[in-house]
C-alpha cells in the first residue's frame, strides 16, 4: 500500500525540482507504465529547489527499499496536473480560487502542495506498523518513517516561519491555506482530529492566545496514525475510499 504513496511523492518532487521523473532517473522502477499527467518543473528558488531535489532522491531510495523487500508493482498512472491540485485546494476553501491554484507557480505554492503529500505517508506508516509481523518489515517501515517525518517537519517549518505572508495573488496568508487543508483532511478522513493547524484559537486552555503547532502530534506529542481507508479518502479527495 505505501508503494502507491512513494510513487506519488517521487514523481512530484523529482518533476518539481528537475522537470523530469522516474522515467529518466530510475526507469526500472516504473516497469514501462505511462508517465504522470501534467507534472512539470516548478518555479522554485534555489534553496527550496535543493531541498525538494533531496526529497525526490529520498523517494527513489524508498521505492528501491520497498521493492527489495516485496515484489511490488509498476508505477500507477498519477494525475499531478495543476488542475488536480486546484480541485483539492478549492475543496479545502469551499469555493473556487481565482485564478486556480497552481502548485508549480512558486516555491510557496509548491510547499503548500507538499504539505498535503508528506503528511499522508507519515501517518500511514505509523498506522501500518502494528499490523506488521516480521522484524524485517518493522525495521523497513521504521526507517521509512524516520525520513518521512523529517520531510514533513522541514515542509512545515519552511511554511511556519512565514505563516503570515500572503500567497500571491490571493492575498490569503499561508497559515490560512495550511489550516484549511488540515481541516479538510480531518473531514475527509472521518476519524476525528488527526491534523492540527499551524495556528489556531484555543480560548479555554490559552485564554484566547494563538497556539503554535509546527509538528504533527497528539496531546502526548506522539504522531497520529491513519489506516488505509482513511488515507484513500484523503488522497482521492472525495471522502470515499
Amino acid at each position: 500500500f505505501p508503494l502507491n504513496l512513494e510513487y506519488l511523492g517521487a514523481e512530484f518532487f523529482l518533476f518539481g525540482s528537475m522537470g523530469h521523473g522516474l522515467d529518466r532517473i530510475a526507469p526500472n522502477l516504473t516497469m514501462g507504465r505511462p508517465a504522470p499527467i501534467g507534472a512539470r518543473k516548478a518555479n522554485l528558488d534555489h534553496f527550496t529547489q535543493d531541498i525538494i531535489l533531496q526529497f525526490g532522491w529520498q523517494q527513489v531510495g524508498h521505492l528501491r527499499a520497498i521493492k527489495n523487500a516485496v515484489r511490488g508493482f509498476p508505477r500507477p498512472l498519477l494525475d499531478l496536473s495543476a488542475r488536480s491540485f486546484a480541485k483539492v485546494i478549492d475543496k479545502a476553501f469551499g469555493e473556487p480560487l481565482n485564478p486556480p491554484f497552481d502548485p508549480y507557480a512558486s516555491s510557496t505554492n509548491f510547499l503548500i502542495a507538499s504539505y498535503f503529500i508528506a503528511y499522508i505517508a507519515l501517518t500511514g506508516y505509523v498506522g501500518s506498523n502494528p499490523n506488521l509481523q516480521g522484524s524485517a518489515s518493522k525495521r523497513l517501515v521504521a526507517g521509512l518513517l524516520g525520513v518521512k517525518s523529517g520531510q514533513d517537519a522541514i515542509i512545515k517549518m519552511l511554511l511556519y516561519q512565514k505563516a503570515n505572508e500572503k500567497v500571491h495573488p490571493y492575498g490569503i496568508p499561508i497559515a490560512a491555506f495550511t489550516n484549511k487543508i488540515s481541516q479538510m483532511r480531518n473531514n475527509l478522513g472521518r476519524s476525528g482530529l488527526k491534523m492540527k493547524a499551524f495556528l489556531f484559537q484555543n480560548s479555554t486552555e490559552l485564554k484566547g492566545r494563538l497556539e503554535a503547532m509546527c509538528l504533527l502530534q497528539n496531546e502526548y506529542s506522539i504522531a497520529f496514525e491513519r489506516n488505509p481507508e482513511e488515507i484513500l479518502r484523503i488522497v482521492y479527495g472525495g471522502g470515499n475510499e
